[in-house]
């Protein structure tokens, strides 16, 4: 006897494995029992759907089976499906949302960390200045290459220090002048000293 039993079931494109269980009920009716597992959904919820259960004569599962199985078997084997897609989708949404936090994570630490050498470099130029040493203390102001949005503060920061250091001393080399002079003046003082000690002698 030839049946197109299989090539209906075919017929469904269920995404699975369909377990089918014939069982013997009351009053000569037949009890089919069908679950569709999908071990491909990573979804524990998909064991809340309850297997499909058919009773009747021989004659009305011949005439009705396939009318009355394959909207709910399609509809779960759907289901799994759209919830394996789920999952997926949310394990990809957390390995992104983990990944954005890493970059986000590397790049504040980036940030502050160029964040301190610029804050100790303009701290090392003040005590440069503070000392007089204005050319060194322009040499530690950072490029502007390297901080470019503060441009403008690092500028004006060499500008002032590049005033300070370009600009001519009141006195020039005087100091040293006076100074040698002075131990001209000492020797000189010295000299007349012994001379007149020896008249008086």
């Amino acid at each position: 006897m030839n049946t197109n039993f299989f090539s209906l079931l075919a017929g469904l494109d269920l995404t699975g494995d369909l377990h089918l269980t014939i069982s013997k009920g009351a009053n000569s009716n037949l009890i089919v029992s069908l679950l569709l597992r999908n071990e491909e959904c990573g979804d524990s919820a998909k064991g809340l759907i309850p297997p499909l259960n058919l009773r009747g004569t021989t004659d009305e599962l011949d005439n009705g089976f396939f009318d009355n199985i394959t909207a709910p078997l399609k509809s779960a084997s759907g289901l799994m499906v759209n919830m394996e897609a789920f999952v997926k989708q949310m394990e990809q949404a957390k390995k992104q949302s983990a990944m954005q936090k890493e970059k986000a994570d590397n790049a504040k630490k980036e940030q502050d960390t160029k964040e301190k050498k610029y804050k100790d470099a303009m701290a090392k130029a003040d005590e440069l200045e503070k000392q007089g040493k204005f050319r060194e203390a322009w040499t530690k102001v950072p490029e502007t290459a390297e901080y470019p949005e503060k441009a403008d503060e690092i500028r004006k920061r060499k500008s002032a220090l590049a005033e300070k250091f370009a600009m001519p001393s009141l006195f020039g080399d005087e100091p040293e002048k006076i100074d040698d002079y002075d131990d001209e003046q000492d020797e000189e003082e010295q000299e007349e000293d012994v001379d007149e000690q020896e008249e008086i002698d």
